[in-house]
């Protein structure tokens, strides 16, 4: 089957679909993006990535490519058109085509490019890593100072990603000034007892929605919530360790630069919190 895909008002197969070379998304990384889990045909948080695709456009100064409603109506005809039961759903937004390269913004009534398409995931709840955990390793955070600002600038998280494949292990944990802002692609944790910590939001992290959702959960579920930095060692000998991320919904973290964390495999309260997430997710889609 072969996928289609959204492209400036256009649905059309993946094949067919172009934009122009001189797509300041192309050539200054000058967009931003969301990606939305889908769950049984349905949008999961759907509002709440909108609202951070709205803030990381009025942070860039970029103006939004359609209503909110358009935007809901382009994912849920592309969940229809590649039959979608569990999947994803990637939009990017960039600043537009100015017919020419510049690092000045062109003008500011250029009209925004505006691209989407599925990633079809049968078993995006049932991840089998869900059962064993993830192992990382902990890598310098050279990112640039905005990483609240959801842009396509993934450089560097994707060199990362590839550091911790090359060691063997399944992600990476950034590291500044000895302790943990994140992870390449997700925001990191660390329990001791009944208690959850996590960095602080700021420009150092990204203000996942993923983390927004589980935090409030776990608040709910009488987990004492604590967002502050930690550092690697301090996750190392912590109780468990998680991830969370719109990709991965809560992953437990199991080993930390070759150290085991906890007992070594998932423990109880990533695992709680999983399931909890899926289920009110699942209950608040749309």
């Amino acid at each position: 089957m072969t996928r289609t895909v959204f492209v400036n008002g256009h649905y059309l197969p993946e094949d067919q679909a172009t934009v122009s070379i001189f797509d300041r998304g192309f050539l200054m990384a000058d967009g931003v993006y969301e990606v939305t889990s889908v769950l049984d045909g349905k949008l999961i948080d759907f509002d709440g990535h909108i609202k951070r695709l709205h803030r990381s456009l009025s942070e860039l100064d970029m103006a939004a490519p359609c209503s909110d409603d358009d935007l809901i109506a382009i994912h849920r005809e592309l969940v229809r058109l590649n039959q979608i039961d569990q999947g994803m759903i990637y939009l990017q937004v960039t600043r537009g085509n100015p017919g020419d390269r510049s690092f000045v913004f062109p003008a500011a009534d250029l009209a925004p490019t505006i691209v989407a398409f599925t990633q079809n995931i049968p078993n995006l709840a049932d991840a089998p890593a869900a059962k064993t955990g993830f192992k990382v390793i902990s890598v310098p955070d050279m990112r640039w100072g905005r990483v609240d600002i959801k842009t396509t600038q993934l450089l560097y998280p994707s060199m990362a990603k590839m550091m911790a494949k090359k060691a063997g292990v399944d992600d990476s944990w950034f590291t500044e000034n000895d302790t943990v802002t994140e992870g390449t692609s997700n925001n990191a944790y660390i329990v001791k007892g009944n208690r959850i910590i996590t960095r602080q939001l700021s420009t150092d992290i990204l203000h996942g929605i993923t983390r927004a959702a589980v935090l409030r959960f776990a608040a709910e579920a009488q987990f004492e919530v604590e967002e502050r930095p930690f550092t690697i060692s301090e996750a190392q000998d912590a109780d468990e360790a998680f991830s969370t991320a719109a990709s991965i919904f809560v992953m437990p973290v199991v080993e930390i630069d070759g150290k085991p964390v906890g007992s070594g495999k998932p423990g109880p309260v990533a695992t709680r919190l999983r399931e909890i997430y899926l289920d009110e997710m699942r209950r608040a889609a749309v």
